[in-house]
């Protein structure tokens, strides 16, 4: 999260991240751009990933906390043939005990081994990653030549599918929980074969709902005449919640802080604990959790005027 002076901006930008960039460096120019207050993203990707990145301005970073637990989809590529200590094209080749890097492949047999991924798998994070060890994250400990005992962990594969074969190239696409680490996943697909893989391309296609289709790129941002007008209301981030709708009078005691008794709510399922609530002409106000029937304020939007 970051603030900062500039306009009091609230809303979700959809950002199509360029390579090269840092997640944190990519939402900085996002920000720039837009000359925004207050940013914060949803989800980090590799400086040498690309694609979808949820980025939540002013009272938007509210609502941003279920992003973190979203299924995400990617595009990655694999270069057949050799491992690397990072699991993509900018670590160093390594070698596992029984590779034999010029072992052959057809689709037949890498449709195989993928099909050994699907559904809940275990998964050790690589040492290049932002996992933190006594306060450190792990790339550190790796960028000095030290490496430490990881505990593996469930991650589950909703979808793994080929999508093209070129001599030692291949790409897949894959539907994954979150948590999951497409180039460890890469790096045990090697393995299976005999051969050994890691990544040279990864795309986030998907996340949460939101398609890479939908994302600006920083230089078309950049080009709009009010790049603000690229932004998507607050309530985009929660369009799987049941919604309620509350008349003046309970919209401003709703916005007091004040629960609020509704048969509509005492009705609801008693699996739904948590709702968005709207006020009159379909102001969104924020969310409310159930208690036994009543309304109680969760997070609520400010409507403060700022400048």
């Amino acid at each position: 999260m970051a603030s900062r002076r500039g306009r009091a901006l609230d809303g979700v930008l959809l950002l199509d991240k360029p390579e090269g960039l840092s997640s944190n460096h990519a939402l900085q120019r996002a920000r720039r751009i837009l000359d925004a207050r207050k940013a914060g993203h949803t989800g980090t990707l590799d400086p040498f990933a690309t694609g979808l990145m949820v980025l939540c301005f002013g009272e938007a970073t509210k609502f941003s906390g279920g992003m973190f637990h979203a299924d995400k989809r990617y595009t990655a590529t694999m270069a057949l043939g050799e491992e690397t200590d990072s699991g993509d094209r900018t670590g160093l080749p390594v070698a596992f005990p029984g590779q034999d890097p010029a072992r052959p492949v057809d689709e037949a047999g890498m449709r195989d081994a993928l099909s050994r991924f699907v559904g809940m798998i275990a998964q050790v994070p690589p040492m290049y990653s932002a996992l933190k060890r006594e306060g450190r994250p792990l790339y550190e400990y790796a960028r000095e030549g030290v490496t430490l005992e990881r505990e593996p962990r469930e991650v589950t594969i909703h979808e793994l599918r080929l999508v093209s074969m070129r001599g030692r190239e291949a790409t897949i696409d894959v539907g994954c929980s979150k948590g999951t680490y497409i180039r460890t996943l890469a790096q045990d697909i090697g393995r299976v074969l005999g051969c050994g893989a890691h990544l040279t391309a990864l795309r986030r296609t998907r996340t949460a709902g939101f398609d890479l289709a939908q994302a600006w790129t920083l230089e078309r941002l950049e080009a709009l005449a009010d790049p603000a007008s690229a932004l998507l209301p607050a309530d985009v981030l929660l369009e799987g919640m049941d919604a309620v709708r509350l008349d003046a009078a309970a919209a401003s005691r709703f916005m007091q802080g004040r629960k609020e008794r509704l048969e509509a709510v005492a009705a609801m399922a008693a699996s739904i604990d948590k709702v968005r609530v709207y006020g009159p002409e379909g102001k969104f106000l924020g969310t409310a959790r159930r208690d036994d029937g009543w309304l109680q304020p969760d997070r609520l939007i400010s409507f403060k005027e700022t400048t």
